[in-house]
């Protein structure tokens, strides 16, 4: 049988959603899986792995893995693939993942899938899905060897489910030298308030039909009284209005919040890629033909600065 180990991530000491979402990919295909969790005074997280189905957490804690160290991250990944007898090894799709999949397989000697939208396993064989040439083309990909398989999974391709009560059960991993030719100098944090897009159960997202900065700016306001991310078609990006770090879809963020707004957004493919997993979508648009209404719950053909407004006045509302 299959066994999955999956590499948690942390933000200030807490599980971030993607990894959650990990393990319950795991659970609802039936496989057994355990979990790394490598950090800083992370290790009260352990209990939360153990309630998403992570059988054992090997747990790597302490100050000097505050910062990501490529080096350290993994040996200790590394180390507890040795312990756990893992066939497969599951990490997300994000700057840390991106960085330490292919360092994993390297290490263990083995190949890597990343970026993975939809994964299909059936005994020993693995079909993924991926997107290439800038979302052009998709490709599904297996592996040809056995062995062990690394492979990274966007967030937001699956839901997280609930977790249940449960006490972990827990193994040390000793805790390894850096690696001398890296010394860390400086960090430095971009401070923002912003719900990130991954993290986020509504998202709102302007597209091109904003017009421009200005246009994104008078949509932004309705994001924060809503306690919503706030999102972007890659038009918006590539046209610099906003930073591309707000770019939803297949080159930007994968996403599946409980609500989506799309506000100006035609709905390219690419585009639908990264945010269909939705549970309810309302688009509004001024063309009735834009593919975006195809996937929607609720679509309002008109202008968004009309609407917007309206939302916002109903938002004060349910506040009150």
């Amino acid at each position: 049988m299959p066994k999955v180990l999956v590499v948690a991530e942390t933000k200030n000491g807490e599980l971030k959603k993607p990894t959650l979402e990990l393990l319950s990919l795991a659970k609802s295909m039936n496989l057994q899986a355990e979990s790394v969790l490598i950090g800083k005074e992370v290790s009260s997280q352990a209990d939360l792995l153990a309630g998403y189905g992570s059988g054992k957490v090997y747990v790597a804690d302490d100050a000097g893995l505050e910062i990501y160290n490529t080096s350290k991250y993994t040996t200790l990944v590394a180390d507890a693939v040795g312990q756990s007898g893992a066939t497969q090894v599951w990490l997300t799709s994000s700057e840390t993942g991106r960085d330490l999949t292919p360092r994993v397989a390297a290490r263990m000697g083995v190949g890597a899938l990343s970026d993975v939208t939809e994964l299909e396993i059936d005994g020993d064989n693995i079909t993924a899905t991926r997107p290439c040439m800038a979302t052009k083309l998709v490709q599904q990909c297996r592996f040809t060897k056995d062995g062990l398989r690394v492979i990274s999974i966007r967030a937001g391709a699956y839901e997280a489910e609930e977790a249940s009560p449960e006490t972990a059960d827990t193994v040390s991993l000793s805790i390894p030298e850096g690696d001398a030719r890296v010394e860390v100098r400086d960090i430095q944090v971009e401070e923002s308030n912003e719900i990130e897009l991954n993290e986020a159960s509504i998202v709102v997202s302007v597209g091109r039909g904003t017009g421009g900065t200005e246009g994104c700016d008078f949509v932004k306001p309705l994001a924060g009284e809503m306690g919503a991310a706030f999102g972007a078609s890659r038009a918006v990006c590539d046209a610099g209005w906003m930073p591309h770090k707000h770019q939803v879809g297949q080159t930007g963020t994968v996403v599946s919040p409980d609500f989506y707004f799309a506000f100006g957004i035609s709905g390219a493919i690419q585009h639908l890629a990264g945010m269909s997993g939705s549970k309810v979508i309302v688009a509004i648009n001024k063309d009735a033909e834009a593919p975006i209404f195809k996937v929607a719950d609720y679509g309002i053909v008109g202008d968004l600065f009309k609407a917007v407004p309206v939302f916002q006045e109903e938002v004060a509302k349910i506040k009150n």
